[in-house]
């Protein structure tokens, strides 16, 4: 939302819809405009069934949308092909909601971390791999040894760092996180979003945060689009939302309201 800022991702009437077996259309997504500037933070939140994750999704071309296009670095990501979609698939990675379901636990660490790194030729031989993958696993605070032991060995918490390090493996600058710490225990989703937080300024990652918690916004994102059956109702900094409590729309005021304070 900064225009001062060179605009990674800008994506324009994104729609994205499905139809049922009884010809019903639902209208996952309806209309969705947004831009996110290098090296910041754009939180999409709602609630669960808004289509949140199906836009977040649809605007990196893991779906095909319905209309309306996403411009990456000013080209449309669903016309790219060969040399340039590879390129966009090292560039754009994701991190998903639940690492019991995105990790085959029965792979052992470092197949699943160096995947990336084999798929876009960044490591020759299985020293190199190793030596890459262990320093990939210290970057999101596990230790070297983890990479010969099996997914399924791990806890929740263990298998995001894992899943944030299959990721960063490919240095990519965008990163889509699908309501990534929803799925742990409250213990353990503080530590995860510090650890995003943290790399994001080491590595000046551009961020698109989906959640359905607001608090988790205030400290992740510096913009906020609040979105409402398939459609952002809302869009504001941070600052405005939470500094000035600034905000039009109904349900934004209803979402602000549910986050939990300390009497």
């Amino acid at each position: 939302m900064n225009n001062e800022k060179e605009v990674l991702l800008e994506v324009s009437d994104l729609k994205k819809h499905f139809t049922m077996k009884n010809k019903k259309i639902i209208k996952a997504v309806d209309g969705v405009s947004f831009s996110i500037a290098k090296g910041e933070t754009l939180g999409l939140v709602g609630e669960s069934g808004c289509g949140k994750t199906t836009c977040g999704r649809t605007a990196i071309g893991l779906y095909a949308p319905t209309s309306g296009k996403t411009l990456y670095r000013g080209k449309e990501i669903h016309s790219l092909k060969g040399a340039e979609r590879k390129a966009f698939t090292k560039d754009v990675q994701v991190v998903f909601q639940d690492p019991y379901s995105s990790l085959d636990p029965k792979m052992r660490v470092i197949d699943i971390v160096s995947e990336g790194l084999i798929s876009h030729n960044l490591v020759s031989g299985n020293a190199e791999k190793k030596e890459a993958v262990q320093e990939l696993l210290k970057l999101v605070g596990l230790r070297s040894e983890h990479a010969t032991r099996y997914v399924h060995e791990f806890s929740g918490g263990q298998r995001q760092r894992i899943g944030i390090a299959r990721a960063l493996a490919v240095s990519p600058e965008f990163i889509l996180c699908d309501e990534p710490i929803s799925a742990l225990d409250v213990s353990i989703q503080a530590q995860i979003l510090n650890l995003l937080m943290d790399l994001g300024d080491e590595l000046n990652l551009t961020y698109l945060f989906i959640t359905h918690d607001l608090g988790v916004i205030n400290e992740m994102a510096d913009d906020v689009a609040v979105m409402y059956c398939g459609q952002v109702v809302e869009m504001a900094t941070v600052d405005t939302i939470f500094g000035k409590n600034s905000y039009s729309h109904p349900y934004t005021e209803g979402l602000m309201t549910s986050i939990p304070r300390l009497d």
